[in-house]
């Protein structure tokens, strides 16, 4: 997919958000967009996806499939999650079965399982997302466009994002994706686009980032727990040590034996009291 001297304003006159763009993104590459707020981010998403078209310039080369996943899911729809899964497994193109199919292998991937008879408007945001998600992998897409993926998401939901576009990479598609959270460390491979001043720059990626190496020691039954969620956050589990064994009880004083004579030994004043109460 190629951006060709690309121009967008919101209106006959309004200002330009995106003025003179041109970028390409080939095959197997993933690039992720960068810039503060209102940068025009969510704009060169849309024009990437087909959601708006450009006032000036053209997008050529663009997949003929494209999974496009917006920043907030419209929930505001009066389907269940599996009518409009389903749904758009049709309009992308699937038959019955394969549709079928589809929505059941990423509900099931996705955990919306127990939400398949729920209506769309009652979901909580990440749920929603989840089902953004879902939609745009029905069919494999040849473009997958991500804004803002990880909004909303639990932990183990954000770890999945990095396992969804390796699978479009491995197919041969490419993945646009935008992050304002700092989620980039999860794509260690990606493109850097900076987007500010109605322009797109390609940013030389950095050297990896300094580490530091954390111990933490937590309850022997939640350690399977806590490793799954530091890896679904980005962390890298070097190693895991046995359970430590508890302290080994302090071992009791000798007891004092008496010598030949019968006294004890040790404090006088306490030999002495023994020797009346022998008396």
């Amino acid at each position: 997919m190629r951006l060709e001297n690309v121009r967008l304003r919101y209106g006959r006159g309004g200002p330009w958000v995106l003025r003179g763009v041109t970028a390409r993104l080939d095959p197997g590459e993933v690039a992720v967009a960068l810039g503060r707020n209102g940068a025009g981010k969510s704009t060169l998403l849309q024009l990437c996806a087909g959601v708006l078209r450009p006032v000036r310039g053209r997008v050529v080369d663009r997949p003929r499939h494209v999974g496009w996943v917006p920043e907030r899911f419209p929930a505001d729809q009066p389907f269940t999650v599996t009518r409009y899964l389903t749904a758009m497994g049709r309009i992308a193109g699937l038959g019955r079965a394969d549709a079928d199919r589809a929505v059941d292998r990423w509900t099931d991937r996705l955990g919306l399982v127990p939400f398949r008879e729920v209506r769309l408007p009652d979901l909580s945001k990440g749920t929603a997302q989840k089902v953004g998600l879902a939609q745009a992998m029905l069919r494999t897409p040849g473009l997958l466009v991500l804004d803002e993926p990880w909004e909303g998401l639990d932990s183990a939901a954000r770890g999945l994002v990095p396992e969804l576009i390796d699978e479009v990479l491995a197919g041969g598609g490419a993945v646009l994706v935008s992050d304002h959270r700092g989620e980039i460390v999860r794509l260690p491979g990606a493109r850097h686009w900076a987007v500010a001043d109605g322009l797109v720059t390609e940013e030389a990626a950095s050297g990896d980032p300094a580490v530091a190496v954390v111990e933490v020691a937590v309850p022997a039954a939640r350690v399977a727990d806590t490793v799954a969620r530091l890896r679904a956050d980005g962390h890298h589990i070097l190693r895991v040590r046995e359970p430590a064994a508890p302290p080994a009880p302090a071992a009791a004083p000798p007891t004092p034996v008496p010598p030949p004579g019968g006294e004890p030994t040790g404090d006088p004043a306490r030999s002495g009291r023994a020797g009346e109460v022998a008396r």
